[in-house]
């Protein structure tokens, strides 16, 4: 096959020895790539029950069939383990350039088994591996051993994927990052990887050229894209401001999380002080000479969109460093918005801070949150803090508990274990304050405004995720009739021609919920960006995505095909889970979106009603073909999607 290197590395830390895989063709073929492949590995390997933190807990990490490809959003790698997050799977993506390096090294993947007994790190050149030493690196932060590497390894081109003070802490949303900046955030992948004292994975390959099926015709597409990224509206704001281009537009409609989800905006003033234009013009690398087009802005391997920002400023006597990247929209939302602070600058620092410590912004905004809240309303008090006074909008005090976090230092160390184990030590009812599902803290997407969101992030295998599928906005008579071009043709290429209204819940809209759950379960399969290809608003559908794929591997695939790969690998997930007895009592949303109405801005007054939600999962599961009363795939289920191995571990 076409443009898969066609060897699997297999890595064994307890007793240090490394072996390469060379799978047959029916194996890409069956899983594609990314997440799927991933989960095959995961349900092989992983015995069922395994604590998460021990050496029996496997990692993957998976590339697809295009990375590497000279083509936009291509450079990604999937994650998966079981997460000590949840307890249930972990699953989480990454760009940068680590995913087409690690490829041009020669292989589609590293499967790691068991624990070091002292620090070390992976390093792979052209095709050879070995484990080395790396007592020097640990405690480390990300940019710092960066620069240690490149020294010692006498190449300044390496790319490293390693793990931060907060994935050797444990802390359980720890992350795994690259270019100090880009982060597999979500679900604890760097505690996974801080619990086998694997530091960090180093890649150098060789000739950076990947063998093609049809190379002419990927440079067609390449051509017919590149303009895209001025000429589509979507995909240039995404360009120039980054994610953070949705911010103020997010609390105009109510939907940007604020107060611990207690308000859904911050109104104008506040959003603005936040916003993209304020960090476009004052923040930005390049901002005092107007350049920020050329210095504020950095890519992944050979995608022409650069939509990741780069940060040059102090907050106080902090300096904000380059190499630490800069915020995108979930973390201004969640150090911002959702901890009352409308300070621009602080939230950079605190997105710094978890790009050195590698920790997921996510959840690291959201248990601040979380714990202000309990201090405002007299759950916790200054002797539980160490002396810090919370407040809503207290950045000094945001930061220092931050700090503290990421060092598991007096209460950071109850907090590093994620806000629904940090109710369950606080207790006094500060349970009711938690905004998590299968006890991952939700994005920054609100589901009291975004219904069928709603339904993902209870369903969805590894907890509230925002990535999981398109949102409802996309869907609705006015989007698909303006935008008949890409909306409605897009919708209609996965067979949703029947749009609906944002605010409905009804059968069409929780099959538009699933359907391109399943597009988006096909990305992360393929290891292709999400801002890039999509069913939606992206710079390219998923009948492009069929092309590339069909360029580069010459596998022919169709736009069924790439659904049916989606449902494959959610079935995967969703069986993994059910292994580890997370059924669909787990399928649940935070008391708050039920029972505290949003308090003011434009969506004041507005909860979720259970029996509504409740309905909709029943519709979900139907439409999924899943077991109404388990939420669990079903053996008919599994069998029809070549996955009787699977039923057979699951016992259905």
């Amino acid at each position: 096959m076409f443009g898969y290197a066609g060897k699997i590395l297999h890595v064994d830390l307890t007793t240090g020895t490394i072996e390469v895989e060379e799978p047959p063709e029916e194996l890409y073929r069956t899983y594609l790539g990314g997440s799927a492949l991933g989960m095959y590995y995961l349900l092989k390997s992983t015995p069922a029950g395994t604590d998460p933190l021990g050496p029996d807990n496997t990692m993957a990490f998976m590339l697809s069939g295009i990375t590497g490809a000279p083509v936009a959003g291509q450079s990604r790698c999937t994650v998966v383990a079981k997460s000590p997050l949840t307890g249930a799977v972990g699953d989480s993506q990454a760009g940068g350039f680590w995913p087409a390096e690690l490829k041009f090294a020669g292989f589609d993947g590293i499967v790691v088994r068991g624990s070091s007994p002292k620090p070390v790190y992976l390093w792979i050149k052209e095709g050879n591996v070995e484990l080395r030493d790396a007592a020097h690196l640990w405690g480390k932060t990300t940019s710092v051993v960066d620069q240690i590497l490149e020294t010692e390894l006498e190449d300044s081109r390496i790319e490293v994927l390693q793990v931060g003070p907060a994935g050797e802490k444990m802390v359980r949303f720890a992350a795994i990052m690259s270019m100090a900046a880009r982060a597999h955030g979500r679900t604890g992948m760097g505690a996974v990887m801080g619990s086998k004292k694997l530091k960090a994975i180093v890649v150098r390959g060789g000739k950076k050229k990947l063998p093609m099926a049809d190379p002419a015709a990927l440079r067609s597409i390449v051509q017919r894209s590149i303009p895209l990224v001025r000429e589509d509206e979507d995909v240039w704001g995404l360009a120039k401001y980054g994610t953070m281009d949705i911010t103020e537009s997010q609390s105009a409609v109510g939907g940007l999380p604020t107060r611990n989800y207690l308000s859904g905006s911050m109104g104008f003033e506040g959003a603005k002080k936040i916003g993209a234009e304020l960090y476009f013009n004052e923040i930005l690398r390049g901002a005092a000479t107007g350049d920020q087009l050329k210095q504020g802005r950095e890519t992944c391997y050979s995608c022409a969109v650069r939509c990741k920002r780069v940060v040059e400023a102090e907050w106080q006597d902090k300096v904000l460093n380059p190499k630490s990247g800069g915020p995108e929209y979930e973390t201004v939302a969640m150090f911002g918005s959702d901890c009352g602070i409308d300070d621009p600058y602080a939230i950079a620092y605190a997105s710094q801070l978890c790009n050195d410590y590698g920790a997921d912004t996510i959840s690291a905004g959201a248990t601040m949150a979380f714990a202000i809240e309990c201090f405002e309303k007299g759950l916790i008090t200054k002797d539980d803090t160490g002396g810090i006074e919370l407040a809503w909008g207290n950045a000094d005090a945001m930061i220092a508990l931050l700090e503290a976090t990421l060092e598991r230092e007096g209460f950071g160390d109850i907090l590093a274990e994620g806000s629904a184990a940090a109710a369950t030590t606080i207790g006094n009812g500060s349970e009711d304050f938690v905004v998590t599902s299968k006890k991952q803290e939700l994005p920054a997407h609100m589901p009291r405004v975004k219904p069928s969101l709603a339904v993902i992030y209870a369903v969805n295998p590894f907890g509230a995720d925002h990535q999981s599928s398109e949102h409802d906005g996309s869907y609705t008579p006015d989007t698909i009739e303006e935008s008949p071009d890409k909306y409605q043709k897009r919708m209609a290429d996965i067979g949703l021609t029947d749009p609906q209204p944002a605010d409905a819940l009804n059968e069409e809209k929780i099959r538009y919920a699933l359907v391109t759950q399943y597009a988006y379960s096909v990305l992360d399969t393929a290891d292709v960006c999400q801002f890039v290809y999509g069913p939606g608003w992206e710079m390219l559908g998923m009948d492009d995505l069929a092309s590339v794929i069909n360029a580069v591997t010459g596998m022919g695939v169709t736009v069924d095909d790439l659904q049916t790969y989606g449902r494959r690998r959610l079935n995967l997930l969703r069986a993994f889970n059910a292994r580890e007895g997370i059924t669909r009592d787990q399928d649940t949303l935070p008391k708050r979106l039920y029972d505290d109405p949003i308090e003011d801005g434009p969506s004041a007054g507005r909860t979720l009603d259970r029996d509504t939600i409740e309905e909709a999962l029943q519709t979900y599961y139907r439409l999924a073909e899943w077991d109404p009363e388990t939420g669990n795939p079903t053996r008919s289920t599994l069998e029809a999607l070549d996955l009787a191995w699977v039923a057979d571990e699951i016992g259905v």
